[in-house]
């Protein structure tokens, strides 16, 4: 494993993974792909960081879970350093908070150690070129986080309006119960509607109800 620059077409890669007996297996994997040149290996964040900054590879493959700097501080690393080297994360964890930790930090591909070769192979050379990179289950999660509703928070008197509303009152009842006027009733509710994408005073409290934004009588 040196620093010579590899034959056109050929991937560099240094990895790092601190269970040694995975990383072995890792580097012996792709060290029979003729497309792909381990250039370095270690067993840490930080190894990870001072072998890019020395060898310059095309991507390093880093698993999540590291000591002394793990795989979203060797990423952050090597993105704040402006390498070119892209980072691709090989791991077994796939929770939200995971993988928004990791793609924050600069990595362009996110795999779980259950791929097979192919699909390694794969995601090495796409990653490589710049395309994002992630695994099915992944992927999956992202497209399920991004389709859930927004996030609706009401202000307090917001929710004092619409509380009034649940209880039955109209506008002007509203208004003598919290001491405003009627006019400012109805920009309450209009914001309130425009908030919970509704278009009338019951579906307000049913929606709001639904989201936990009212108490239940």
């Amino acid at each position: 494993m040196n620093g010579v620059r590899a034959e056109p077409g050929r991937v560099r890669i240094v990895v790092a993974d601190d269970h040694t007996v995975m990383r072995a297996g890792l580097v012996a994997l792709l060290s029979s792909e003729p497309t792909v040149e381990i250039v370095g290996e270690g067993g840490d964040g930080r190894a990870a960081v001072e072998l890019v900054a020395r060898l310059r590879p095309d991507l390093a493959l880093l698993d999540l879970r590291m000591p002394v700097l793990d795989g979203v501080g060797a990423t952050a690393a090597i993105t704040a350093a402006g390498s070119a080297t892209r980072v691709l994360i090989l791991t077994t964890y796939d929770t939200d908070e995971e993988i928004e930790r990791a793609v924050e930090a600069g990595a362009i591909g996110y795999l779980l150690k259950d791929a097979t070769r192919d699909q390694l192979v794969d995601a090495i050379h796409s990653a490589a070129r710049g395309e994002t990179v992630l695994a099915p289950r992944v992927a999956a999660r992202l497209v399920a986080r991004l389709r859930r509703p927004a996030p609706v928070a009401l202000t307090a008197r917001e929710t004092e309006v619409l509380t009034a509303v649940a209880d039955g009152l109209s506008n002007a009842e509203i208004g003598r119960r919290l001491v405003i006027t009627e006019a400012t009733v109805k920009t309450h509710l209009l914001r309130i509607f425009a908030k919970l994408d509704v278009g009338d005073r019951t579906h307000a409290v049913v929606t709001a109800l639904d989201r936990g934004l009212l108490a239940r009588p």
